[in-house]
């Protein structure tokens, strides 16, 4: 499912891009992962994270990078608080 929002990176200093559920998924279950969380639950609470954020973006034409870390490591952390800690410590793949 592809929204049409424009992720503006980090001080504006390098061109947005499209909005991708697959990268967010993917940065949730690596975060997940890397506090071992089962594979299987990684990606139940990686689609979870992710219908939450596509909610959240509904009707902004845009939105920063770091509003979108903030957003989807709160709902993160409702699923998982060690893997939020994990993907608002490093920058997982976003």
């Amino acid at each position: 499912m592809g929204h049409s929002v424009d992720i503006v990176k980090r001080g504006g200093q390098r061109e947005s891009e499209r909005f991708l559920r697959d990268k967010l998924h993917a940065s949730v279950v690596s975060a997940c992962l890397s506090v071992r969380t089962p594979a299987g639950q990684a990606e139940a609470i990686a689609h979870a994270v992710c219908d939450s954020v596509i909610g959240w973006l509904e009707g902004k034409p845009e939105v920063t990078s770091h509003d979108l870390r903030l957003v989807a490591a709160k709902h993160l952390h409702t699923h998982h608080p060690d893997a939020a800690y994990m993907y608002e410590q490093y920058q997982v793949t976003m």
